[in-house]
Order: C-alpha cells, then structure tokens, then sequence
C-alpha cells in the first residue's frame, strides 16, 4: 500500500525545533547524539510493509529542502538570525543518519545518530509519519476521518455554548496527529471561530507551516533534549545543575523575556533552585508536562509569588507570568485547571492529541528522545516515573544520586 507524502516541507516541523536549533548552531555546533524510538501502547505491532513504507517516507523527508518563501517566513519570526536563517538555506536532512529494523517489541526500531544540529530537526516529522503510517495502514482511515471530524465539530460547539472555557489555547498535535488533513482541518477550524467562543481563544499551533498558511501564531520555546544534552553532555559539568546550565545558554542565546521554561527533565526541585530571582525575570513561565498539574502550578505560583514579595518586582509578579500546561489535555482537564488558576496567574495550553488525534480508536504514544549525547547517556526524569527514558539503568541511578547530593547540600 503505497501512501501519498506525508511530510511535504521542512517547515513541517513544531516551532521550538528552530530555537533550540539556533541556540545548538551557535554554542554547541559539534555535539553529537543518538535518539531512539519507542512505542508506549502494549500490543502495539508495526508490520514489515509499514517498515517499508516509513522507510520510504523518511526517504522523501530527507530530499526536502527550504525554499526562499520558507525562508523569508522564518527571517521574520524576531529571535531568529539571520547567520542562523542562512544555514536552514544549505541544510538537509540525512537519511544515513537513521537505523530502521524490526527489532524491537513493537516491530519498529528507529535509532538515529549524528550532529545534534542535524538529528535534532529529525522527531517531530519522524513520529508524524510513523503515526500517519501506522493509522493508514491498520483501519479504514476514511471512517477514522468521519469519526475524528464529529468529535471536532463537537470541541468547537463546546466551547462556543461555554461548556468548556480554557482562555489561550494553542494546538500542539504534529508528532501524534491522525494525519496531516487532521491537524490541517483543526488549526483551521478552531482558529476560525475564536470569535464565537465563549471565554476561549485558539491563538496558534506548533507546527510552523500550519501558522505560515493560515497567518496564525506559531507556539513553541524549548524541548526536554535541550536541557538534557546541555546539562548532561559535557563530562565538566554536574548533571545535578542541568536547568542552570540550560537557562544560562538559553538566556545567552535570548536574553531577557526569552519564553517558557520546561521544568521537569531531571525534576522540578532543581528547576525553582535554579530559576532564582534573575530567571524568574527572564522566563515569560514555566510549561508542565509530567506529575499533578495541580501542585506543579500551586508550586510555581507560590515561587513567582514569593519573589515578588521580596522585591516587590512586577516582572516577576504571578499577574504577569504564566504557567502553561501541556501533559495529556482534553478541554475538560484545561477547563477545570482554568478555573483553578486564572484568578491568580495567566493560565494557557498546549493540547496535542486529543486536537490532533480523537477518534473512536486509542492514539499512539509515540516518542523519539535522546538516548546519548557526545557519546555519554543522558536521561528525562520528569515528575512521573512512566515518562523516564534511558537505555542506561545505572546512568539513571547516578544522575538521582547526584541530584538527591545537591538537594541535601542546597
């Protein structure tokens, strides 16, 4: 079964690919790193013609290239340089960089090895084909359609009668969309009636060729890789100071108001050590993706709260921070954090599959992450055990011990 392309521009990509990618063009163009695939649904099979069929979709990825239109559209985006802007116009992907077998317990291992600078442009558009595949191949993807357009038409009814309210949303679906029409179909239409919706307003998506078409917003500042392979990559550095070393490249590479910072990689207790007054400045907000979302925000809230009545600042006063959610959201859990917080703090969301990918059938948790990095494993911790991924058990228990020593010693 021969499928059209799937991925059909190197702007199909999520926006924060293209600032993290400039900050590694800039500080660390040498570093090296290994990503690996995994399916998180048990009993989840890829059969040899899928294999075949995202090997020759990843094939057609890699003879893409940036077009002056693409690129004229970046150089517009103001924290983009244009040093960076004239690498993406030579820049390609490289299909020899990537490792697709059937060995693994799903039928589908995807290793990919090479320059962070390349190898970090490959996930999102690796899993958006392999999910697309995937869902093409195993049911009748027209009934999928229907049913993924009725339950569309139904999010956009709720929260036009307010039986949903959720303020600023953003539609962050790339990497597990049904397919690229899906994603297509939602950014459009949920865009289209921002008017018409009670207490909410769909201000954008991540993934930057939707925002080029339909002239809204791309959303999107940084990724768990980042913090991983800056803070885990140098054997110099203590991986107990991963978010420090991170905020200081991102804030070298930005400067101050320079987006929103992911706290979880190795934890949140590091990240408020690490953010201090001087970062809690600079970050717009902080972006949950593991653990109770409840006590995560109550946590950052009280942290910018807390500063605040220090210095009596109003750059770091929770009126003008946000806090933006991003873990596992249909528009009952954002409405309810909504009502939670939006007193208190600037409350938005990044909702992904359930925007992207709500059909009557279950979604695929899919990921690629970062597995080494110049040759020496690194790990996501994150607030929630299931969400941990390192090849490298005892890695996992030094970078603990290490985080656990600095903790006690802090």
């Amino acid at each position: 079964m021969k499928l059209h392309a799937i991925i059909t521009s190197l702007l199909e990509t999520d926006l924060y690919k293209f600032s993290m990618g400039q900050a590694i063009y800039h500080q660390f163009p040498s570093y090296k790193t290994n990503w690996s695939f995994k399916c998180r649904n048990e009993d989840t099979k890829f059969t040899e013609e899928m294999i075949l069929e995202i090997k020759e979709q990843i094939k057609h990825y890699c003879d893409l290239r940036f077009n002056e239109d693409e690129l004229i559209y970046l150089s517009k985006i103001e924290w983009l340089h244009e040093d960076y802007i004239d690498h993406l116009r030579i820049w390609k992907p490289r299909y020899e960089e990537f490792s697709i077998t059937n060995e693994s317990e799903c039928g589908l291992s995807i290793e990919v090895k090479g320059n962070w600078l390349n190898t970090s442009m490959y996930e999102i558009p690796v899993l958006a084909i392999v999910n697309e595949v995937f869902y093409r191949m195993s049911y009748n993807y027209d009934e999928l359609f229907e049913q993924y357009k009725r339950k569309l038409k139904e999010k956009t009814t709720w929260l036009i009668d307010g039986t949903y309210n959720l303020g600023i949303f953003s539609e962050f679906g790339l990497r597990r969309r049904l397919s690229a029409e899906a994603q297509e179909l939602a950014v459009k239409t949920l865009c289209e009636n921002n008017s018409n919706y009670k207490d909410s307003k769909c201000i954008g998506t991540s993934n930057v060729l939707l925002a080029k078409k339909f002239n809204v917003t791309p959303v999107g500042t940084m990724a768990h890789e980042f913090i991983m392979c800056v803070g885990q990559g140098n054997p110099m550095y203590n991986p107990a100071y991963s978010n420090k070393l991170a905020m200081d490249a991102w804030t070298k590479e930005y400067g101050v108001f320079n987006g929103t910072y992911l706290t979880d990689t190795i934890g949140d207790q590091t990240a408020h050590l690490d953010m201090g007054y001087t970062y809690s400045v600079s970050f717009a907000g902080v972006r949950h993706d593991s653990g109770d979302p409840y006590e995560w925000g109550e946590a950052w809230l009280n942290h910018f709260e807390s500063y605040y009545k220090t210095y009596r600042d109003e750059r770091v006063n929770p009126k003008n921070k946000t806090l933006l959610f991003s873990d596992s959201l249909n528009f009952e859990r954002a409405s309810k954090l909504y009502e939670h917080f939006k007193s208190r703090i600037k409350v938005a969301f990044g909702i992904g599959t359930y925007i992207a990918n709500d059909t009557d059938v279950e979604a695929l948790n899919i990921v690629m992450k970062v597995s080494e990095c110049n040759g020496r494993p690194v790990a996501k911790l994150s607030n929630a055990d299931g969400k941990t991924m390192c090849k490298d058990d005892s890695y996992i228990e030094y970078l603990k011990k290490t985080i656990d020593w600095r903790l006690s010693h802090n």
